[in-house]
């Protein structure tokens, strides 16, 4: 009981933290929805550092390397690090300026006044809702395989048929409901302060966790030579081969954390700045961030590998985390690392249940039914209401046995990367026309179902796209095709048909109107 003691304290101070939150709620929509735009710096990087930092980072690492080995990191970590800074200066900046300036809150708001296009939120809603669901799903399996990881065999006779934990979906409903308590009842501002608590709590916490379980399996009085004998217990198919990771895989792995430059949820949390100065943070420190939380999770998932970890081979890669701590840790800081692990998974979860909200609130609702039969707190209704249906939504279909964590999130990933494209045209391309946009958006949905079957649904870890040159033979992930159809057909068709007027270049591109090329 002692580890779901603590875990329910600290789920009761998470929840606390959001109610108080809400006293400091203005009762507008705005307010509800964007928190104002005074989140500063400190809380901006928090808040972002700990939206895009899941379950997938966490859970999704360390059980990726207990398959693959230490590969991992570079395959996303490393680049990462890079590509998220450079998309929150060159794309996250620019939306934070268009969006104070013509009073935007969600992406949809911003494409439909760029490409001249009122119903484009019809091709763009689902796709945004469809691929965050995926998002979604890895922070509540993760949840509810973490939580019955950590008490297994603390309930036999009431948990029998789970080995005596908590079972799965009890696990994940309660984490469903307590993030959904304080996102309806603190909206933005209590997801901010939320997200800032759980990334403080996670990255400590998670430090802590790398400690004691390199000092368990080491075994000796110092922690560096604990990790030296952690680490060379670790069999060599476990570390990086040609074989197991071509280069071309390595290189077009970069394209993957292009995705952010799409995250609804993200795009929500840059309007919140308080200003342009407020983003000098989060892109100087991210990366640095990225190594403190990647690194040791990597190298615990190779160290479960080894038979200093003793890691039976029935525990899924889900699940290896859990048991590692579970097995390696006392009760009570068993229950406080499970809480870090925890914290990480619900960052994530409450800005994408409050991002779905906003979307269909806005976009779907307000947009074709007119703003003015709302009363601002009939609009943020509508949003709480679509929130508490996306939750449900979401938990359903995590009753379902699910792929490997770390594979669902490349293939949500990569579904937003593929329209990355259409973000940057729309920002630094004046040719940029509303059909060039359909036909960018239509074509990757089309390109990414094909290939998301084709991968037997995210459970063939292995399915990559070969090309041959030159008589040799250059596997590929599936991003680097999706990237370029949505490239091509998004440049093509808007070179065909007619560009934009002059209003909307002069509203989006001041002192540019003069050349549309």
């Amino acid at each position: 009981m002692t580890q779901l003691i603590v875990i329910a304290i600290y789920l009761a101070l998470l929840l606390g933290l959001g109610l108080f939150s809400s006293r400091l709620f203005r009762g507008t929509s705005k307010d509800y929805l964007l928190a104002s735009h005074t989140i500063g710096p400190f809380l901006l990087l928090m808040s972002l550092f700990g939206t895009t930092m899941t379950a997938f980072a966490l859970v999704g690492s360390t059980g990726e390397s207990y398959k693959e080995g230490v590969g991992v990191y570079g395959l996303l970590a490393s680049s990462s690090g890079i590509i998220h800074s450079l998309c929150f200066f060159v794309v996250g900046v620019r939306l934070w300026k268009l969006g104070h300036r013509h009073g935007y809150t969600t992406q949809t708001e911003f494409f439909r006044d760029r490409l001249e296009s009122k119903n484009l939120g019809l091709v763009l809603f689902p796709v945004l809702v469809g691929l965050v669901i995926p998002y979604l799903l890895i922070g509540v399996i993760s949840a509810g395989a973490v939580i019955n990881g950590i008490t297994k065999n603390s309930f036999p006779e009431l948990f029998a048929s789970t080995g005596g934990g908590v079972p799965n979906w009890l696990a994940s409903l309660v984490i469903c409901i307590v993030v959904l308590i304080y996102v309806f009842f603190g909206g933005m501002r209590g997801t901010a302060w939320a997200n800032t608590f759980q990334t403080i709590v996670f990255m400590v916490l998670g430090l802590v966790t790398f400690v004691v379980i390199a000092n368990e399996l080491g075994g000796t009085d110092s922690f560096f030579q604990n990790i030296v004998r952690a680490s060379q217990a670790v069999d060599k198919e476990k570390l990086i081969r040609g074989d197991r990771f071509p280069p071309t895989v390595f290189l077009t792995y970069m394209f993957v954390p292009l995705s952010v430059a799409m995250f609804p949820h993200l795009f929500q949390h840059w309007l919140t700045a308080r200003s342009a100065s407020s983003f000098k943070l989060p892109v100087v420190a991210h990366p640095l961030f990225i190594m403190i939380v990647w690194a040791p999770c990597v190298l615990i998932g190779v160290w479960a590998t080894t038979d200093l970890a003793g890691v039976p081979p029935a525990v899924s890669a889900n699940k290896v985390l859990a048991f590692l701590v579970r097995s390696k840790a006392g009760d009570l800081l068993g229950g406080l690392l499970t809480a870090g692990i925890l914290a990480a998974i619900m960052s994530s979860l409450d800005s994408q249940f409050l991002c779905l909200g906003t979307i269909f609130s806005r976009d779907i609702v307000i947009h074709y039914m007119g703003g003015d039969r709302f009363s601002e707190k009939g609009r943020i209704m509508l949003a709480r209401g679509f929130i508490i249906a996306i939750v449900a939504v979401t938990y359903g279909f995590s009753l379902f046995k699910p792929a490997r964590v770390f594979q669902m999130g490349i293939w949500c990933f990569s579904g937003y990367a593929a329209l990355f494209p259409l973000v940057i045209a729309a920002l630094y391309w004046k040719r940029l026309t509303k059909w060039g946009a359909y036909a960018s958006v239509l074509s990757t949905i089309a390109v990414w179902f094909y290939l998301f079957w084709k991968a037997d649904f995210a459970r063939n870890p292995k399915f990559w796209i070969t090309y041959s040159l030159f008589g040799k033979e250059y596997p590929t992930m599936p991003v680097a095709t999706m990237i370029a159809i949505s490239a091509v057909t998004l440049v093509v068709v808007s070179l065909l048909t007619k560009p934009p007027s002059r209003q909307t270049i002069e509203r989006f591109f001041p002192g540019e109107s003069d050349s549309v090329a």
